[in-house]
This record gives structure tokens, C-alpha cells and sequence, in this order.
């Protein structure tokens, strides 16, 4: 697939899937993913992690776990690694490792900001519990060690703070040039 491709197909996500609901939460997964990427842009990412931030949930469109299965608590939740992994072929590690350590960076904060857990949803709080609980010590000094590990984390407030249902985002359009450019890139240059 050429980069114009890839966009094209990621935006088709955006409109069929991504209309379905967003994990007990009060919006769509497009919306979710658009405000993520709409509150990096505000806060002047770059590029690569506002891409992560638009892109980080694209798992629950490929085949990852569906939303009903883990909110049930039927199935692991490896939306993070699946996602990266489809996007890995176009995008390189500055878009695709905060997109594997989102799910991650949640629990690390609920280690090491205890006022963090507070914060989340309700349906965040639930997935918490599926996807291992808060880091412990150990896994917590690892996971900062990590390369990406502080945009992950800059990823992961801006998961947190995009589930509002009154929010104006802009449409997946204004990210296209965005995500065409970052799939052009040569790989060496990912």
C-alpha cells in the first residue's frame, strides 16, 4: 500500500468502525481517537506522537479484542501491541511504541501518581483491573527506562481527557496530509 493508501484505509476506519461506542465510555472510538489527537495538537506535539495519539485505539479496529468481550472480562486486552503492530509496516517507532505502551503508561501512572487512578473512568478503572492492575515497583522503574515511555505517558493523559461527548474535534481529514507525510517518511528516517 502506498502512504495515500494506508490514510484512505485508516480514515474508512475512522467512519465505519470507529462510529461504534467507545467502551462504556460516552463517545465513538473515531471521537475518542480525534480528541486524543486534537489535545496533542493543542499542546504542541510533534507530529509522531500527535499521529500516536490519533491512532493509538486502532487495534479495536483490526481484529483486536472488541469492546464487549473486554469489558466483560472475556478476553485480554492487547489492542496496544495489535495496533502497533498493523501500523508498524507505515509508521515508525515515534508513532508506533506510544501506541503499544498506552495501555501500559496507565498502569505505570496508577503506580507512581496515586491521585492518577482518581482520574480515570469508570470503564477505565474496569479495564484497569483486566489489563494487570497498577505496575509494581519494579515494573514501574522498567517501564520508565523504556524508549517512547515518556510520550506514552503524555499519550496516556490525553486518552484519558478525550472522552468528552461536548467536545468539537476536527475531522479525520485535518490529520490526513499529517499521517500521509509520516508514511512517506523513509523507514530509515521512521
Amino acid at each position: 500500500m502506498t502512504p495515500d493508501q494506508i490514510v484512505t484505509a485508516i480514515g474508512e476506519l475512522f467512519a465505519g468502525e470507529g462510529a461504534a461506542d467507545y467502551l462504556g465510555e460516552h463517545v465513538t472510538q473515531a471521537e475518542h481517537m480525534l480528541q486524543a489527537a486534537a489535545l496533542a495538537e493543542a499542546e504542541g506535539a510533534q507530529p509522531a506522537l500527535v499521529a500516536a495519539a490519533l491512532l493509538h485505539d486502532v487495534g479495536h479496529f483490526r481484529g483486536a479484542i472488541h469492546g464487549r468481550e473486554l469489558m466483560a472480562g472475556t478476553a485480554d486486552n492487547r489492542h496496544s501491541h495489535q495496533g502497533a503492530d498493523w501500523l508498524a509496516p507505515w509508521f515508525g517507532p515515534a508513532v508506533t511504541v506510544p501506541v503499544r505502551l498506552h495501555v501500559a503508561a496507565k498502569r505505570y501512572l496508577c503506580a507512581v501518581e496515586p491521585a492518577y487512578f482518581d482520574r480515570l473512568s469508570e470503564a477505565s478503572v474496569h479495564t484497569l483491573s483486566l489489563q494487570g492492575g497498577p505496575m509494581d515497583p519494579d515494573e514501574a522503574a522498567a517501564f520508565a527506562q523504556l524508549p517512547h515511555a515518556e510520550a506514552a505517558v503524555r499519550l496516556r493523559r490525553w486518552d484519558d481527557d478525550a472522552k468528552d461527548p461536548d467536545a468539537v474535534t476536527p475531522p479525520f481529514a485535518h490529520f490526513r496530509d499529517l499521517l500521509v507525510e509520516l508514511a512517506s517518511a523513509p523507514a530509515q528516517a521512521r
